[in-house]
């Protein structure tokens, strides 16, 4: 099991140096397939100076051509990744049809750390993102589904679809009622449309009730942070995109579903 984990880790921690440059690159519609450059000087970046974390070790966080520092999330970020791939291995890997269960929830997974670094960079959630991320994991579940002979027939496929459906235009409705009422309380964008959409296809994949409870527990974790912002008198805006994908990232690794919610409140 040990080299399980260390190969998802390991996997994990190139996948958060792909989203790094995905994320970076994506909401300025730059070309995602060019070589990587420095961000300071545009020097083009040799082999050894990509290689996740370990390069940024060497390089004691400076750029070799420039001097420049080089922000820390890049190697907080890929080992975040890894980290998140093992727990993502470890939670699914004793279920039926594991391996495609693994597939699916680092699909899911992969695609709330792709919507948290580009919300993070540019307090920007791009559409194409969040299609993508909705057609590869409803794909991938509707797949798992039918293996796990959950959906037995094409009927069965279309009413899940409508379900998850049904799920994302709720879970979307109600977060775009707390949006306009947040601009109409505090006169400013209270929510980001982002958010909203990224809201929707978390409903899709987790069902809206689970997704309301996603939204208080994200704002939970946000409010210390919002208080010390508001102590240091400080008027950055932060986004609330990343505070949502961790909540969401939590309870999806813990496999906890609404009703498991409701048998602990009872």
């Amino acid at each position: 099991m040990l080299i399980n984990m260390l190969i998802f880790f390991v996997f994990g921690v190139i996948m958060g140096s792909i989203f790094c440059k995905i994320g970076f690159r994506l909401p300025l519609k730059k070309n995602l397939f060019t070589p990587s450059v420095c961000n300071s000087c545009e020097q083009e970046l040799k082999f050894n100076e990509k290689i996740p974390i370990l390069s940024f070790i060497a390089q004691r966080g400076r750029c070799n051509y420039c001097g420049q520092k080089i922000s820390m999330i890049y190697p907080l970020f890929e080992f975040g990744t890894g980290i998140l791939y093992v727990l993502t291995y470890l939670a699914f890997k004793d279920f039926y049809n594991a391996n495609l269960t693994i597939a699916f929830g680092l699909a899911f997974v992969s695609s709330l750390l792709l919507i948290m670094i580009t919300d993070i960079k540019y307090m920007l959630i791009p559409n194409k993102l969040v299609l993508l991320a909705s057609f590869v994991t409803i794909t991938l579940k509707i797949v798992l589904g039918i293996r796990n002979e959950e959906l037995k027939s094409f009927m069965d496929v279309g009413y899940e679809l409508i379900i998850m459906a049904i799920d994302a235009i709720i879970m979307f409705l109600l977060m775009y009622i707390v949006k306009k009422l947040g601009e109409l309380i505090f006169r400013k964008d209270a929510l980001g449309g982002g958010d909203v959409k990224m809201m929707a296809f978390v409903a899709a994949i987790l069902g809206y009730k689970l997704s309301i409870v996603i939204v208080f527990f994200a704002s939970f974790i946000a409010l210390p942070i919002s208080i010390i912002t508001a102590y240091r008198k400080n008027n950055a805006i932060l986004p609330f995109g990343p505070y949502l994908a961790a909540a969401a990232l939590f309870l999806f690794l813990k496999n906890i579903s609404f009703e498991s919610l409701l048998e602990l409140i009872k």
